[in-house]
């Protein structure tokens, strides 16, 4: 309630969000459990400080990638590419899902969405996709290929975090996976999955 609520009421941005958990697990820690000493604070900052590297090292790369990407305009070419083979609308969101997955397993989620959103949702909206639907499809989807190696941000923080070496994590996550693209799919063909309570609320 502290963190989300925090976020979704404007009250602090995600980045502080962190700051604030860091806070308040250190006074649950000490104050409330008593788990957490004064003197393991020292241990903890270090810790802390090393897997921070990592994270930041990770995203460097990442964003390191996607000006690689970007340069080469090997993304919009691909999209370009997918666009032009059907025009039938249920075709072209089969394929397009098929095309997000495989960019995010290379590119975040962010770049991602800034690079092909300017691409592919006119294309769509001109086909009667509605444009939040097709937003939903394309967050989820590039979503899912944050814990897909070879790039999977969250796969190689998950690795540093846990000791877990990146291949034993990506084979043990293969079905919850298999579970995440039959959810992607679900929701590209029955919108009123994810477009019930957006139009409850007058956002489609």
């Amino acid at each position: 309630m502290i963190i989300l609520g925090g976020i979704l009421g404007g009250i602090f941005t995600p980045t502080e969000a962190s700051a604030v958990a860091v806070l308040y697990t250190l006074v649950v820690g000490m104050f409330v459990l008593k788990t957490v000493k004064l003197r393991d604070i020292p241990d903890i900052f270090t810790s802390s400080a090393k897997s921070s590297a990592v994270i930041l090292l990770l995203v460097g790369a990442a964003l390191a990638f996607k000006t690689v990407v970007s340069l080469s305009h090997a993304a919009e070419s691909m999209a370009e590419w997918t666009l032009g083979i059907s025009d039938n609308p249920l075709v072209l969101l089969f394929l397009i899902n098929i095309l997000l997955f495989i960019i995010g397993m290379f590119l975040d989620a962010g770049p991602a969405i800034i690079i092909l959103g300017p691409i592919l949702a006119p294309v769509f909206i001109s086909l009667g996709i509605d444009p939040v639907h097709f937003a939903i499809i394309m967050s989820v989807n590039l979503t899912v290929g944050l814990a897909t190696p070879p790039m999977g941000l969250v796969l190689f923080v998950a690795s540093s975090v846990s000791g877990e070496k990146v291949e034993t994590l990506s084979r043990a996550i293969l079905p919850f996976l298999a579970v995440e693209v039959a959810v992607i799919f679900l929701i590209t063909f029955f919108p009123s999955l994810s477009m019930t309570i957006p139009r409850w609320l007058g956002l489609a």
